[in-house]
């Protein structure tokens, strides 16, 4: 019985986090991590995709990562993507994108941590009032929470650069989508491909629209 209201409470999480949370389970139990020759070499290309989703051996790491990855990204999706599912899976590709190409330069090949730091650091920049209790050790604004993050990984004696590449991707994103177009001359670069917005937003209204009389609200005119 236990089992069947999580998977009820599981169900009721919006649909990308469920579909993202799931895969990174589903990806470390195979251990799909990302492998330049076997990507290049052996043409596994899907090791693009499945290297965000990996997370290590299972264990303590495994399953605090897995707790921020459902949290912030339920947040977001919940949030300030809400209705907009197309814009929220084009930043997961273009954070992903630009993290592979920065990861094959520093030789980082296991990069599903810098993308849970990059969802956490989008979140805390869009609400930076917010107060945030790490564990019931700490609790300070929202926009500490990713240097908080990488201050914990450091503790466990992991490097700090798979961190601090979800930070700079995170920047850029916030950078490009939430600063640069209110600047003074700024627009926005970050651009949602159509096809995906046919493909998973509802179709919005048209404004223009003038209903006909028989779908006024109202009596029923015979």
């Amino acid at each position: 019985m236990a089992w069947q209201g999580l998977m009820a409470e599981f169900l009721q999480v919006p649909a990308v986090t469920r579909a993202y949370t799931a895969a990174c389970v589903l990806t470390t139990a195979a251990v799909l991590y990302f492998n330049p020759h076997l990507v290049f070499r052996k043409f596994q290309v899907w090791r693009l995709v499945t290297n965000f989703l990996f997370f290590g051996p299972l264990g303590f790491s495994f399953f605090f990562n897995m707790l921020f990855v459902f949290r912030y990204c339920r947040m977001l999706e919940e949030g300030s993507f809400r209705g907009r599912t197309a814009d929220f899976v084009f930043m997961f590709l273009f954070g992903g994108v630009l993290m592979t190409l920065l990861g094959l330069l520093g030789s980082l090949f296991f990069l599903g941590q810098a993308l849970t730091v990059m969802l956490v650091y989008v979140w805390s920049r869009r609400n930076p009032q917010v107060r945030v209790n790490f564990f019931g050790l700490l609790t300070f604004q929202a926009p500490f929470l990713p240097w908080a993050l990488m201050g914990f990984s450091l503790l466990l004696g992991n490097s700090i650069l798979v961190d601090l590449l979800g930070i700079a991707v995170g920047h850029i994103y916030y950078f490009l989508e939430d600063v640069f177009p209110n600047q003074p001359g700024g627009k926005k670069l970050l651009l949602t491909p159509s096809f995906l917005k046919l493909l998973l937003d509802a179709p919005q209204e048209d404004p223009n629209y003038l209903p006909l009389p028989e779908e006024e609200p109202g009596p029923l005119q015979q």
